[in-house]
């Protein structure tokens, strides 16, 4: 099989990143108080107020048909949110298997699609071929199937993208491709993750081309 043909029925994962910075400085112009006599005094100010007790109501944005069962069995999941992660995780992916740097990956792929990407990049380099790609955009991703297997979260996603491909042999002649012309690439990926843990983040665990 073409590597290249391979590497573009795609995959990727979802990876979702927070950064929480607290910070705290002393000036040295600090006052020293009675810290008994301040809890009392705010204490009596908290009985003097009226206690209005109010419940907070969470109010999780809509989803999409497709991704409902994901947001039943997680009242948490966040479709746009996580969209936003597996576009950055397609094209970080498409990106590093074009210039054969799977270690940057290793930890968004399971086994079984590591070990397909790694044979496709033996395979090329044995052949002698290069991919130089442009990574252009991506005109749509899309949840277009989900579902809980097991103790696990699926979530089926369909991506548009326009990309320039070009595989060129050991003397540099174009044998698949053209680099003045813009391909749109349509992938289908299968994301997971467990139900219960911690870790938000998604594992592509199956790819594939559209029909």
């Amino acid at each position: 099989m073409d590597p290249v043909l391979l590497f573009f029925a795609g995959v990727a994962a979802f990876v979702i990143f927070r950064l929480i910075s607290v910070m705290g400085t002393r000036t040295g112009h600090e006052q020293s108080h009675d810290l008994e006599s301040i809890q009392r005094a705010s204490q009596k100010r908290a009985d003097d107020e009226p206690q209005d007790h109010v419940d907070e109501v969470v109010v999780r944005k809509p989803v999409s048909e497709q991704a409902r069962a994901l947001r039943e069995a997680d009242p948490t999941f966040d479709e746009a949110e996580f969209l936003a992660g597996a576009r950055s995780a397609y094209e970080m992916i498409i990106e590093s298997f074009a210039s054969g740097d799977l270690k940057s990956i290793r930890s968004f792929l399971n086994s079984s699609v590591y070990d397909a990407f790694k044979g496709a990049v033996v395979e090329r380099d044995a052949a002698g071929y290069t991919s130089d790609l442009k990574f252009v955009g991506i005109e749509r991703a899309a949840i277009i199937d989900s579902a809980v297997e097991g103790d696990n979260l699926v979530a089926i996603v369909e991506f548009a993208s326009n990309q320039v491909r070009v595989t060129r042999d050991r003397d540099g002649e174009v044998v698949d491709g053209d680099s003045n012309r813009i391909d749109l690439v349509k992938d289908r990926w299968k994301f997971s993750r467990k139900r219960a843990s911690n870790d938000p983040n998604w594992m592509l665990v199956a790819t594939g081309g559209t029909e």
